[in-house]
């Protein structure tokens, strides 16, 4: 029998709040502990598991933690690294647990554990970007980090003052998520940030994000940095190596709130993910009039990026520090595919029961504001305001990575507003 302790952290200090128990991962079990659940303040760790007395199922246990890990080939790669079956998420879990995306923590033991902060080097930095999946498996395992999705990816910190970059050792904290191009999509890195920046201009709230930039502005001489909107930094933060320990905040992706697990991220006929998705806002956020129209512009916005890739394990819920209240968290993953040739052009999930990005038109929109409970008169003002934003935001956000020596970026941007106009 293995068992492994569950751990939340409030304002910086680590909480058990309860274990994973079973022989595999085929019958482990998640429960709450029983001291954590007496306590009047008690909060669940995601929708999908309310505070209860009773052990989780093996199913409901496994779509929850086995999606904190990461997926296809990083996975197998890391799998492979470490001797565990990739389908064995508790053993690579265990391994990876110690620091996730949100405030979880998934360990064997209470024991203390040093933390602190390894100075990278420029030719570390060099290799990440040049050396794709196998560097960033390299510091995954040696990190214990554990980071959802396919890409290549690592958690570092990232001393804007110095512009210094950190291994975090322990249970100590990253602050940014650092991404490699992708080596059959070209510019990508550049497709990204193009692509958060104009999302910006059109008012959806996304985290900072900048290029690393070790070459001539071109693949795969780029990183891409994102910092952590569930890491948060203030005069209260400890000190770890002259640096400031971030506080770690709680988030869930829509596919553990729904309790759909990773390999079910896009829909198939029938599920109908968007009124899921809507409906999950509507009953646990503090503010779901606001959230739900946030989510509403995130669907409307990647529908005129071209954004195939938007399943809901690319949309989340962020908690308070306190873990009382829910929002909806910025937006992330924001890319357009259909500039690459041979990319799909069938969304992830349904507008108004199509799939097909080139049969979408404003009627879908307004059957799916029906189907997930937004008057129509509202979503389809919203709706017609985002486009009329769109090409604009496009083109200045082009226009400002060109500056910034990203030359590819004006191409991308003239892919993106032709593959919109043929869509129209």
């Amino acid at each position: 029998m293995k068992i492994y302790n569950v751990y939340l952290e409030l304002h910086g200090i680590q909480t058990k709040i309860g274990k994973i128990e079973g022989n595999s991962s085929e019958d482990a079990c998640f429960s709450y502990a029983k001291d954590y659940v007496s306590n009047s303040g008690a909060r669940a760790i995601s929708v999908s598991l309310p505070i209860q007395d009773e052990p989780f199922s093996p199913a409901r246990t496994r779509v929850f933690f086995d999606g904190l890990l990461p997926e296809g080939f990083m996975r197998k790669t890391i799998a492979s690294h470490m001797h565990f079956d990739e389908n064995d998420y508790l053993s690579i879990l265990y391994n990876l647990g110690k620091e996730c995306l949100g405030a979880i923590r998934v360990d064997e033991a209470d024991t203390d554990q040093a933390s602190g902060y390894e100075a990278i080097s420029a030719k570390q930095v060099e290799e990440l970007a040049s050396k794709g999946t196998l560097k960033s498996t390299e510091m995954v395992i040696k990190t214990h980090l554990s980071l959802t999705g396919a890409s290549g990816k690592v958690g570092l910190y990232y001393d804007d003052p110095d512009d210094s970059w950190y291994i975090p050792r322990g249970l100590a904290p990253s602050t940014h998520i650092v991404k490699q191009s992708h080596v059959r999509l070209e510019g990508i890195v550049t497709n990204e940030q193009l692509s958060l920046l104009a999302a910006r201009k059109c008012g959806i709230a996304t985290p900072e994000s900048f290029i690393i930039n070790i070459g001539n502005g071109r693949d795969p001489e780029v990183l891409f940095a994102t910092k952590r909107y569930d890491r948060v930094i203030d005069e209260s933060s400890q000190l770890i190596d002259n640096l400031r320990r971030p506080f770690r905040l709680h988030q869930e992706d829509f596919a553990q709130a729904m309790g759909i697990a990773s390999c079910d991220k896009y829909e198939v006929d029938g599920q109908n993910y968007a009124a899921k998705m809507f409906e999950t806002v509507r009953n646990n956020v503090k503010n779901p009039l606001e959230d739900q129209l946030d989510l509403w512009n995130r669907i409307v916005f990647n529908y005129a990026l071209g954004n195939t890739d938007a399943h809901i394990k690319n949309f989340s819920l962020l908690y308070d520090p306190d873990m009382k209240g829910i929002r909806l968290a910025p937006a992330y993953d924001m890319i357009s595919t259909v500039i690459y040739g041979g990319s799909t052009r069938e969304l992830s999930f349904n507008i108004g029961g199509i799939k097909d990005l080139d049969c979408i038109d404003e009627d879908c929109f307004k059957k799916m504001a029906c189907e997930v409970g937004i008057g129509e008169r509202l979503a389809m003002n919203t709706y017609q305001k985002m486009l009329d934003r769109f090409e604009s935001a496009i083109k200045e956000s082009g226009r400002e990575l060109q500056e910034l020596g990203f030359h590819n970026a004006g191409d991308i941007a003239e892919r993106i507003l032709l593959a919109r106009k043929k869509i129209l």
